[in-house]
C-alpha cells in the first residue's frame, strides 16, 4: 500500500499544492462562518455525491455541482481529496480518513483558511503556538493533514471511538459533539474520492460497514430526559407509544414492555421470561427477536447478525421499533435495544439487571436498523 500511496502522492498531491495559494486567500470573515451551520446531514445519497465529486475531479467548475453541506465545492472537494490521498500515503484506515474530513468540515468547512480563532490556520485550524508547525507549514494542506493523522494515530483506541470522539481527542474543541454532524458527508466524500485511487481499498475489510457506522452521528430530537429518572423495570409516567408507529412496531414494543422487570440471562431464549427457568429469560438480542416474533416479523438470534437486518437508518431519523446498537464496533456491536419513540429505548442490559427503559441520551449509538 505504501508504494501505491507514494505514487498517488506524486501524481495527485503536487497539483493540489499549486492550487493551495488561491485557497489561502480566505478572509477572517470566512473563518467566522465555520460556526454558522446548524443541523445534521443525514441520509445522503452516496451515489449522487460520488457523481458530483467526480465532476469536480474531472475539471468541472463548481457552478453546476451540488452537494448538501458544501457551498464551495470547487475548493472543498480538492481539499478533501488531499486529506484522503495523504491518509492513503500513511496507510491510515478508511475510518481515520472519515474522521479527518469530518474534522476539517467542522473547523474550516474544508477550506485552507488564512486565519481563525487566535492563531488558528488552515484546514484543521491548527495553531503554531500549540506546536503544530509554522504558519507556512500549517497552510500546506498536505502537511496539515499529515499532522492531524499523526496525532490521531497516537490516540489509544481511536478506531473503537465514534467519529466525533476521535476528532475531539485530537482537536480538544470547546464543542466536542460538533464533529458528529459531518459524519455522513465525510463518509460519502471519502468513499467517492477513494474510488479514484487504484487499489486504495485493497487492504480494507471486504464488508462495507459504512451505512452502520454512519448511524451514530446525531441523536433524535427527543433524548428522553423529559421523563426524569426512570426506575428500572417501570414505564415512565406519561409515556405512550406514538400514534403514528407502524402497527407491527407497536405490537413488538407492547410485547417487550410486558417483559419489564424480568432479569437478564445471557443466552436466554426470552420465551418465558416470567417463568422459573433462567434460560427462558431474555438477553438483549433474544428480547428483540421474540418481540418481533409476536409481530410476525422474523429476526435472527444474535446482535452480530441483527445489525445486518432490514436497512440502515440514521440515528437522527429513528422511528418506533427501530433497533439501535452500541458497544463494540459498528460492524460487530455487542448490545441492541429497541427505540420506543419519545427518546426512549427498551433493553435487556446485562447480567443482574432487569429488562428496562432508558433514555436514548445514555446510548452511544454505533448503528441503527429498520426491520419493517
Amino acid at each position: 500500500m505504501k508504494g501505491i500511496a507514494a505514487g498517488i502522492g506524486v501524481v495527485v498531491l503536487s497539483p493540489l499544492l499549486l492550487a493551495g495559494t488561491a485557497m489561502m486567500m480566505a478572509s477572517s470573515s470566512e473563518a467566522a462562518t465555520t460556526a454558522s451551520f446548524s443541523g445534521c446531514l443525514t441520509g445522503l445519497d452516496t451515489a449522487e455525491v460520488t457523481k458530483e465529486v467526480t465532476k469536480i475531479l474531472d475539471g468541472a467548475s463548481g457552478k453546476d455541482v451540488h452537494i448538501q453541506g458544501l457551498d464551495l465545492p470547487a475548493e472543498q472537494i480538492p481539499n478533501a481529496q488531499t486529506i484522503v490521498a495523504t491518509g492513503l500515503s500513511l496507510d491510515v484506515p478508511k475510518k481515520g480518513q472519515i474522521v479527518a474530513i469530518a474534522t476539517a468540515m467542522q473547523e474550516s468547512r474544508l477550506r485552507n483558511l488564512n486565519s481563525g480563532d487566535r492563531d488558528s490556520l488552515g484546514l484543521f485550524q491548527q495553531r503554531p503556538s500549540q506546536g503544530w508547525g509554522t504558519a507556512q507549514q500549517i497552510r500546506d494542506p498536505v502537511y496539515a493533514s499529515e499532522q492531524f493523522y499523526k496525532h490521531l494515530l497516537k490516540v489509544d483506541g481511536w478506531q473503537q471511538m465514534k467519529v466525533t470522539q476521535a476528532a475531539q481527542a485530537v482537536q480538544a474543541s470547546g464543542y466536542p459533539e460538533a464533529y458528529a454532524q459531518w459524519e455522513d458527508l465525510a463518509t460519502a466524500l471519502q468513499k467517492a474520492i477513494a474510488k479514484t485511487f487504484p487499489n486504495a481499498g485493497k487492504d480494507e475489510p471486504a464488508k462495507d460497514t459504512e451505512s452502520a457506522s454512519g448511524a451514530g452521528m446525531c441523536t433524535p430530537d427527543k433524548d428522553g430526559t423529559s421523563f426524569g429518572r426512570i426506575p428500572e423495570g417501570s414505564v415512565p409516567k406519561g409515556y405512550k407509544i406514538p400514534k403514528d408507529a407502524d402497527p407491527k412496531a407497536r405490537a413488538a414494543i407492547e410485547w417487550a414492555m410486558h417483559q419489564l422487570g424480568t432479569l437478564y440471562q445471557w443466552g436466554g431464549s426470552c420465551t418465558d421470561s416470567h417463568g422459573p427457568d433462567p434460560m427462558g429469560r431474555c438477553d438483549c438480542s433474544s428480547l428483540m427477536q421474540q418481540a418481533y416474533a409476536h409481530a410476525d416479523v422474523k429476526l435472527t438470534r444474535t446482535t452480530y447478525t441483527q445489525v445486518n437486518e432490514g436497512k440502515s437508518v440514521s440515528a437522527k431519523s429513528l422511528k418506533p421499533g427501530d433497533l439501535i446498537f452500541s458497544r463494540g464496533t459498528a460492524a460487530r456491536p455487542e448490545h441492541v435495544g429497541m427505540y420506543m419513540g419519545e427518546g426512549l429505548v427498551i433493553e435487556a442490559p446485562r447480567t443482574s439487571k432487569p429488562v428496562r427503559i432508558t433514555p436514548i441520551k445514555d446510548w452511544d449509538i454505533l448503528a441503527a436498523r429498520r426491520v419493517l
